[in-house]
């Protein structure tokens, strides 16, 4: 195996610098895992490292990338149809077996395999960009619809009260219907279901998923689009194939809310802001810019501040330009076309303007959206913020609160549920070291690395010092935008870098773990968890459904006002939150039952599900924390309450004096 002299590579060049400086920052970033056992803690050092070797490794190596094997013809040519077996086969498994089960998630992942293996092996004479694309749509689409399919009602937390607000501004044929609300300024979605609904003649379920049900799977392409500005076709659709099996982006394909809606209208910004750069734009362009950025806006308020982010960076790559340091004029133009820095300072300065008067008018909790948001991340500063603060941090830290020691399969399952995370995060490190060379380097793909960094450190950084004000899962999917551009163009990098035998390595592990770690993490199954003792479902069956009317129908679904403490309900999270969030029973009327280690709940009023007994729910403690336990029906409902509903599933049970 032949290498580059040092010499040969001017090593003192910036990537080279910064793969140099990667690497000692991972091996510095190692002894923070025997402080704290947060998850990215221990991996991201080891994924940071690996991938900065990686790149020196390429870097230094001499080329072989004609020796690189690809699959025969016959072999290309039989997988698509091999895929659309394996798709159909998802949607009979969903059918007979009522939901998606274990089974589905593992023959899921094989097809995404199939997917991915024709992409990054298939010969330039096989590649068929058109066809993949539309493996990767309908993969998308079947793996979401049949979720919605198989759930009754919906799926996630959220959704029933945007649902609620739907409803209202239906019934008042006017958006005046939520204006006590904070989504009275940014009603996008609700307008568009509720006008759905009205223009197809169906319920607002079914008027949600042939709307942003629909859109949602179709957005990968907004993908592809975006990275074709700065790579081949193969690579691009490797992008698009990477953030379509991602898991949050499958969850806000499941969970359409408004941060769904928010994805969309943000794929669509990133595209028109790269191609803004990479082609000679006109007015039309920067009006389309404008326009989406108002979309946005009108939307939802977490997409808007990560918009804000975006144009920020972009901001910032156009200052880097200007002022010159890294040598404009030095571009390889046989990568990147050479272009002038476009001027972002209008946009920017109309868009942060807007956001802050349209937030200054936004009802919240007795004041602005502004005001109160500043004063939750006030307070979180003063009072809980400090290096390695991880309460508050992710399920699996809550439910480890146990002081029983975690068996082998409690500490797996974190690793299953970002690792694909971690696989994407590492090909993403590749392409930011491929793109910081300064005959690489220019405003739009230095807009890429720049929103990846900043993502990062609201996702990554700042929950390590208690600041979770943000609210980081909201950021993952529309992370994964720049990371899977960036990640394409890490792993084009190895592949006409590396010796071709390491390349066949890497590539087939990418491959062959990649769709399946998506597939299998939490955020992809919430309808059905894979590890149900570990994760908490968030649909619910019909009987759960009707137990909820009931309660409503029971209860005469008073005001908040109306409930004495005797009087509130007493279940699960999550089961609690559709008992309020759809209006049934007031949410001050509602809270999660405390089961002491070893007791029994004492409450006037609970409601019992199977679920409780066999899969994984929150419950509090006698010190008031939230725990996943699995408790006996008796341990809810005593033997002395009195049953005043049940269905067979849910059993609804009050004290005798309080049923009297």
């Amino acid at each position: 195996m032949g290498y580059k002299r040092l010499a040969e590579l001017r090593p003192l060049r910036l990537d080279t610098v910064a793969a140099i400086g990667g690497l000692l920052i991972a091996l510095a970033l190692l002894p923070l895992r025997f402080f704290a056992s947060q998850i990215y803690l221990k991996t991201v050092p080891i994924v940071l490292g690996t991938a900065c070797t990686l790149y020196l490794v390429s870097l230094y190596q001499r080329e072989h990338s004609k020796a690189f094997p690809r699959l025969p013809s016959e072999v290309s040519m039989a997988l698509p149809s091999v895929v659309l077996v394996g798709l159909s086969a998802l949607v009979l498994l969903t059918v007979i077996q009522g939901t998606r089960t274990i089974a589905f998630f593992g023959l899921a992942s094989v097809v995404g395999t199939l997917v991915i293996a024709q992409i990054v092996f298939a010969s330039e004479r096989d590649l068929n960009p058109k066809l993949l694309l539309l493996q990767i749509v309908l993969f998308a689409l079947v793996f979401r619809f049949t979720a919605l399919y198989a759930t009754p009602g919906y799926i996630g937390i959220d959704i029933w009260t945007h649902a609620e607000l739907t409803e209202a501004i239906v019934t008042e044929r006017s958006v005046g219907g939520i204006s006590d609300d904070k989504h009275y300024a940014s009603p996008f979605y609700h307008l568009l279901v509720a006008a759905s609904s009205l223009l197809y003649d169906v319920p607002l379920r079914a008027a949600l998923y042939l709307s942003v049900g629909i859109v949602m799977p179709i957005s990968v392409l907004l993908v592809y689009a975006t990275t074709n500005l700065l790579v081949s076709q193969r690579w691009a659709t490797l992008a698009a194939a990477l953030f379509g099996f991602a898991n949050y982006v499958a969850m806000w394909g499941m969970h359409l809310i408004p941060t769904s809606l928010g994805l969309v209208f943000f794929l669509a910004m990133l595209y028109a802001l790269i191609r803004v750069m990479r082609i000679e734009y006109t007015i039309r362009d920067f009006s389309l810019l404008l326009l989406l950025s108002v979309a946005v806006i009108l939307t939802h308020q977490v997409s808007t501040f990560i918009m804000l982010v975006l144009l920020l960076a972009a901001f910032l790559a156009q200052l880097v330009f200007e002022v010159g340091p890294l040598g404009l004029a030095r571009f390889d133009t046989s990568v990147f076309r050479a272009k002038k820095p476009v001027n972002l300072v209008g946009l920017f300065v109309f868009v942060v303007g807007l956001t802050i008067f349209v937030w200054s008018l936004t009802p919240y909790r007795q004041q602005s959206f502004l005001a109160t948001v500043l004063s939750f991340f006030t307070e979180t500063l003063e009072e809980s913020a400090g290096f390695l603060n991880l309460a508050g941090g992710t399920s699996e830290e809550a439910s480890g609160a146990a002081e029983a020691a975690p068996t082998l399969l409690e500490q797996i399952i974190p690793y299953v549920d970002n690792l694909g995370f971690l696989f994407l995060l590492a090909a993403t490190f590749a392409g930011c070291l491929y793109v910081v060379h300064r005959r690489r380097a220019e405003q739009s793909v230095f807009t890429l690395l720049l929103a990846a960094a900043f993502m990062l450190v609201f996702v990554l950084g700042l929950p390590m010092f208690g600041i979770r004000n943000f609210i980081p899962t909201r950021w993952f999917a529309f992370l994964f935008a720049p990371m899977a551009v960036l990640g394409a163009i890490g792993i084009r990098t190895m592949v006409r870098g590396l010796e071709p035998r390491i390349v066949v390595s890497v590539l087939l592990v990418f491959v062959l773990v990649y769709p399946g770690a998506m597939i299998f993490a939490a955020e992809s199954n919430t309808d059905n968890p894979v590890f149900n003792d570990h994760h908490e479902q968030l649909a619910y069956n019909e009987a759960e459904l009707a137990a909820v009317d009931r309660i409503g129908e029971l209860t005469g679904s008073p005001n908040g006002s109306e409930i004495r403490p005797d009087q509130r309900f007493h279940t699960d999270h999550p089961y609690q939150t559709v008992i309020w969030r759809t209006g049934a029973y007031p949410r001050s009327g509602t809270g999660i039952a405390e089961i002491p280690d070893g007791g029994a709940a004492d409450h006037d009023y609970v409601v019992y599900r199977s679920t409780q007994s066999t899969g994984a729910t929150y419950f509090n403690d006698a010190d008031g924390n939230g725990r996943i336990k699995q408790v006996p029906q008796d341990r809810l409902c005593s033997p002395d309450q009195a049953t005043i509903y049940t269905n067979g599933d849910v059993t609804i049970c009050a004290a005798s004096s309080a049923s009297g």
